[in-house]
């Protein structure tokens, strides 16, 4: 009983995933998951943070030790002899704890910290970019795999129908209607479907693998890809993810003027110091002594040769760069929409023809059927003209997969 079970659960997972199905957006998701540049957008957010706790840990006290002992040549001395005044000592020693403490500096490191945060999410964008650009791979892929199988299900059809004709002919040949060669011509084109059928098979396999391993996700070559259904959306509204990234960079530069700007105000700090020595700060008393000293120190560079003036006369120049970037990445990608447009035009007047061709190919192919009963063509002559129908089917089914895959593209290209 145990084992029935078993054997039942088996059957169940394998049945389960030979009937795996996906579809387009179902790739898209998951290489932005699984993909391993998408590992970096954590990972510079992380990086940043670090990077901003850093910048504000300069709001804290600065705290420092100090200690020396230095033997010199000479020492400062009195011109007189003066009772009860030793001269100093050539060794002398000094400890310190020196505590800073910055009041001012004009919102600088918040402005540092503002000017990360931009730059990590300008270098978030272009991973976003460089991520987007895997949707043109899946497509290719995907939408190769989709003309294999209905490859396959036309080839199918054509192997069934022909297996049906197959017996007819049998039967034709046994009562002496037709030729004993009328037989081997279909069988030799059943053998002909046999290995189209394997050729697409081997082909599938290879680029459903190359599909799983661009979207880290286990398929094999029973997955079914489901055909998406894309609108012929022609609106020239673009949400591409590089706009978004020459605005953030854009964003970046103004930012990075705003630190230069900083960096000349003034800044003041608190600063206080204890210490023991020999001497201390009486240079009189040559003994080791305890001392503190307290005070505020400021510090403004009022002039700078123009130097901030020409740092940020270069951050425009920058920020125009990115505008005539953005302005010719707008001109191609609406060169390419426009060729898309008329492929997608182009492929719905084929489609149409297909129709037409393939009502006209039954209706030749019903009349050959019953000129081969009646023994008025050969089974050569039938299989050309079925065979022509199913090319014809193909045609049509591969004309289809080309349109959605056209409407794929051109979403992508508009960045929908």
């Amino acid at each position: 009983m145990k084992r029935l079970s078993l054997l039942f659960l088996i059957f169940i997972i394998q049945f389960s995933y030979s009937q795996q199905k996906i579809t387009l957006e179902d790739c898209y998701a998951l290489a932005n998951k699984n993909y391993p540049l998408a590992k970096q957008t954590e990972l510079l957010q992380q990086k940043s943070n670090y990077e901003i706790e850093a910048l504000n840990k300069g709001k804290l006290p600065k705290i420092d030790v100090n200690a020396q002992a230095t033997y010199q040549s000479d020492v400062t001395g009195l011109p007189i002899v003066m009772p009860n005044v030793t001269p100093l000592n050539k060794d002398q020693y000094r400890a310190t704890l020196d505590v800073n403490q910055l009041l001012y500096n004009g919102d600088m490191i918040d402005t540092n910290a503002k000017l990360k945060v931009a730059q990590t999410k300008t270098q978030q964008q272009q991973v976003e970019v460089n991520l987007y650009q895997i949707k043109t791979k899946i497509n290719q892929l995907y939408f190769a795999v989709l003309v294999l199988q209905e490859r396959k299900a036309i080839l199918i059809s054509k192997q069934e129908q022909l297996n049906l004709k197959i017996k007819e002919v049998k039967s034709g040949v046994k009562f002496g209607a037709l030729l004993p060669s009328s037989e081997k011509v279909l069988e030799a084109e059943n053998l002909k479907i046999k290995q189209q059928l394997t050729e697409i098979q081997f082909d599938k396999k290879r680029m459903t693998a190359n599909l799983a391993t661009l979207i880290s996700a286990p398929l094999n070559e029973n997955t079914a890809l489901e055909k998406p259904s894309i609108s012929s959306d022609f609106t020239k509204d673009n949400s591409r993810p590089e706009l978004k990234l020459f605005d953030l960079q854009n964003q970046q530069i103004e930012i990075s003027k705003e630190v230069i700007s900083k960096n000349n105000l003034p800044k003041v700090n608190a600063f206080g110091q204890a210490g023991y020595g020999n001497p201390g700060l009486n240079m009189l008393d040559n003994s080791f002594q305890t001392f503190y000293m307290l005070g505020l120190k400021a510090n403004w560079n009022v002039f700078d040769w123009n130097k901030s003036k020409t740092e940020k006369q270069a951050l425009s120049i920058s920020k125009e760069i990115v505008t005539t970037e953005k302005e010719t990445f707008l001109l191609n990608n609406n060169l390419q929409l426009q060729e898309m447009e008329n492929e997608i035009n182009k492929a719905d007047a084929i489609i149409t023809a297909d129709a037409e061709i393939i009502a006209l190919r039954e209706a030749v192919v019903q009349s050959s059927d019953a000129q081969l009963r009646n023994g008025v063509i050969t089974s050569s002559e039938f299989l050309v003209e079925l065979t022509n129908l199913f090319e014809a089917k193909i045609n049509q089914k591969v004309h289809e997969i080309q349109l959605a895959l056209a409407k794929a593209n051109y979403q992508i290209t508009k960045g929908n």
